[in-house]
């Protein structure tokens, strides 16, 4: 089982355990370390490979050809988990770098790691000694044994503004050259504000040309990518650039319409509005994150909007519209380039 571990693992690498605890500990009182972006949790899919004891450094579990384990985090804040054929379903949440997910008795995890590709988990377990780690990958949806209904949100993989900005990475001889272009005494510009924007989902499933795909990214540096793919039509990508002051304008409106302050998710709330998620054309949930700054909020709408019949059957900020309306006319101007695949 891959939480039963033995006490005899407690002292056999001692040293090494102290150098270890000391350099975490140290991460940590330094105030560096900052609490994960929930944003990359948001529809993402892990395959498990080691566990790891963390003050002998030691692994202790790995996964082979016979133990397969995998987890997706849904925009729902739901769970699936596939464990060796079995799959399980439930709630999780981040309150900081705590991630609160049950797996083997273990009911809240912290977050050592976690960027586009790795995410480690650390736990203490209540009968055994010492701290011990889960490693995971993240993995595409086509090597995760999740099947995913054809009205769901599509993947995207989130975009986070790094601490150090590529040039950072030359290390010493990047860091010269950069040096070397300012003029003595000549104060380095101020970095913009970050801004990111990502608008998926929304509208209904069905009809005679149904929607695959309808996804808005615009950067902090202005470009504006929109994929749109129906079943008959095929894919349409748009790209553009969208000026500074126009984006600072927006993320300015955001603000004031209190974006920041809405709830998570809005869901339904009735029977009525329960049985319209099952029927034809069944609802594409709509999927909004937004980034400003230290600011960071992603909001799922169940049901966006009103259906054919001018009914709106999820109660939402009417500012939520206004928001959306205003990222879809900057993606739909005149000015855009439309690549047909």
């Amino acid at each position: 089982m891959l939480t039963v571990f033995t006490p005899t693992l407690r002292l056999l690498f001692f040293g090494a355990g102290l150098l270890l605890s000391g350099f975490l500990a140290a991460q940590e009182t330094g105030g560096v370390w900052n609490p994960p972006d929930e944003r990359l949790f948001i529809e993402s899919k892990w395959r498990y490979t080691y566990t790891l004891h963390a003050e002998s450094n030691t692994i202790i579990h790995r996964a082979d050809e016979n133990y397969d384990f995998f987890l997706y985090f849904r925009y729902d804040y739901t769970y699936q988990e596939f464990l060796n054929g079995k799959m399980t379903r439930g709630n999780w949440s981040l309150n900081g770098r705590t991630l609160f997910y049950s797996f083997q008795h273990v009911n809240k995890f912290e977050i050592v790691q976690l960027n586009k590709s790795i995410l480690v988990l650390e736990f203490n377990q209540k009968n055994s000694k010492g701290t011990y780690q889960y490693h995971f990958v993240r993995v595409e949806s086509k090597d995760a044994p999740f099947v995913k209904p054809a009205n769901e949100l599509p993947e995207v993989i989130v975009e986070v503004e790094n601490e150090k900005s590529k040039s950072d990475k030359g290390g010493w001889l990047s860091f010269g050259k950069k040096k070397l272009k300012r003029k003595k005494g000549e104060a380095e510009a101020p970095k913009p504000v970050y801004i990111n924007i990502e608008l998926i989902g929304g509208g209904y499933y069905g009809g005679i040309d149904p929607v695959l795909k309808d996804f808005i990214h615009i950067k902090t540096d202005g470009r504006l990518i929109k994929e749109f793919q129906s079943v008959n039509q095929g894919l349409h990508v748009t790209k553009k650039n969208i000026s500074r002051d126009e984006l600072e304008m927006f993320a300015d409106y955001v603000v004031k319409q209190g974006f920041f302050n809405f709830n998570r998710t809005y869901d339904c709330t009735d029977p009525v509005c329960m049985k319209r998620k099952g029927e034809k054309p069944i609802p594409v949930p709509l999927r909004l994150s937004i980034a400003y700054g230290q600011q960071k909020k992603v909001i799922t709408l169940a049901v966006w909007g009103k259906d054919d019949l001018g009914i709106q059957y999820v109660d939402y900020p009417p500012a939520l519209d206004n928001i959306i309306d205003a990222i879809q006319r900057m993606a739909s101007r005149l000015d855009d380039t439309v690549v047909r695949k």
